[in-house]
């Protein structure tokens, strides 16, 4: 996830992340958390409007499948689904499948490390459990409900990273990261060659969040255009917990983009039109079960996003075969040639609504120095050359404005390639 430029790359970055950290803070003071209610009094037109929004974007089921963490999927015709309601792609036609995936660099990975053992690949969705999938011809959708839509500040907002300042208004100092309430622990890559993707495995965690309007996530970020701009383009895709956006506190896997520094377009999973899902057994927005556990089995799912260098679409994959679906490149300016910066890693809301630091976990909960089985972790790092190779990334700048509240560490093994330890508790006595 790289976003670089100049030799001026990491000040960029940095205002980067001030930026996109003023994007959606809303500070609702809540006196307990009540992640599926909401209680102020809701206008006969506003209803309407909601309805009339869930109407677009709950298209028609063939068939429907009750999850047992409450979810509803809604199995619809891939034809019908979301992302063609899109203007850009109203005479798009959906590619089943990239002409070819990237190719392999390098050695073998070998089986000396001990950690690796421990570690159980698969960490999967919750309506998988009875068994039932969606036809084929059609793609799982999770249903929205007008509980989602009324969490959110306005319907406007609803699904989207929002921008609270002009842009002729944000700070571009760099020294004030982190004061709009968004914290991060993050890897990004310098390099001045062109990236058509990138690619890790990340272990899903349970993070604990204290306000409804706070959220934590581990994620990839695909990036190109400016960052002190209008026209900053972003690919991201990992897993979150946010019980505004979802309404409870299950780690789900997510998508988003934006090809106008989050202005207007784009938006969290199929909440907009724009990604074009093709899996009929893979619902985004749905929860991932089983989880990693504290000195107990870890739990990963290994993210790859990169570029099909025949048809320009950005291409989203689970494991190493299995294909998500994709963002047309109709969607973005910048990202329609490539990408200039990746980033991985982690992200808080810190409201500081009770007066102080905020007890929302990033990852784990635990600081990296604790290691495997205790820390959370990106193995593996790589990205995708101009030759469609996954090239192992050899060397990783690390960032984290508040190292009392949540770190990263960052490593290499032949087993794990270059990879990271990150997270922490907020809230602690060295963190207020």
């Amino acid at each position: 996830m790289e976003v670089i430029v100049l030799a001026s790359n990491r000040s960029l970055l940095l205002i980067f992340l001030v930026f996109v950290s003023l994007l959606s803070i809303k500070v609702t003071h809540v006196s307990a958390v009540n992640y599926t209610k909401t209680h102020r009094q809701v206008s006969t037109l506003r209803v309407e409007r909601i309805r009339n929004h869930l109407n677009n974007i709950n298209k028609p089921p063939v068939f429907t499948i009750q999850s047992p963490d409450g979810d509803v999927i809604d199995c619809v015709p891939k034809r019908k689904q979301p992302a063609l309601d899109h203007p850009l792609l109203k005479h798009h036609k959906i590619q089943k499948a990239p002409r070819t995936m990237p190719k392999m660099v390098g050695k073998e990975r070998s089986d000396d490390v001990k950690e690796a053992a421990s570690v159980l690949e698969g960490a999967w969705q919750m309506w998988h459990v009875n068994g039932t999938r969606c036809p084929k011809g059609t793609v799982p959708i999770r249903r929205n409900t007008m509980d989602d839509v009324l969490r959110a500040k306005s319907l406007f907002d609803f699904g989207k990273k929002r921008r609270s300042i002009h842009l002729d208004q944000r700070t571009e100092k760099p020294d004030a990261l982190g004061t709009s309430g968004h914290e991060h622990a993050i890897a990004y890559t310098e390099t001045s060659s062109e990236i058509y993707g990138a690619k890790a495995t990340i272990n899903v965690w349970d993070p604990k969040i204290e306000q409804v309007n706070e959220f934590s996530l581990s994620q990839i970020w695909i990036l190109s255009g400016s960052f002190v701009g209008p026209d900053l383009n972003s690919i991201e895709a990992g897993w979150q917990v946010s019980p505004e956006l979802y309404g409870d506190n299950r780690p789900r896997l997510f998508t988003y983009w934006t090809s106008d520094s989050y202005q207007a377009t784009g938006c969290y999973n199929l909440l907009c039109s724009g990604f074009i899902q093709t899996n009929n057994k893979i619902a985004i927005g749905a929860a991932i079960s089983p989880l990693s556990t504290f000195n107990g089995n870890q739990f990963d799912i290994t993210i790859l996003i990169w570029k099909d260098p025949k048809l320009g679409n950005w291409w989203m994959g689970l494991g190493d075969k299995t294909l998500v679906g994709y963002w047309p490149a109709e969607l973005f300016t910048h990202l329609a040639d490539h990408a200039t910066t990746v980033e991985w890693g982690g992200e808080v809301v810190n409201t500081r609504a009770s007066g102080r630091h905020t007890t929302t976990q990033m990852g784990s909960g635990h600081f990296p120095d604790e290691g495997f089985g205790k820390a959370s972790y990106f193995r593996n790092l790589e990205i995708v050359d101009s030759d469609n190779s996954l090239v192992p990334v050899q060397d990783v700048k690390i960032l984290a404005e508040n190292t009392e509240c949540y770190d990263i560490k960052s490593s290499s093994s032949n087993e794990w390639g270059t990879y990271f330890y990150y997270g922490g508790p907020g809230f602690n006595p060295r963190c207020a």
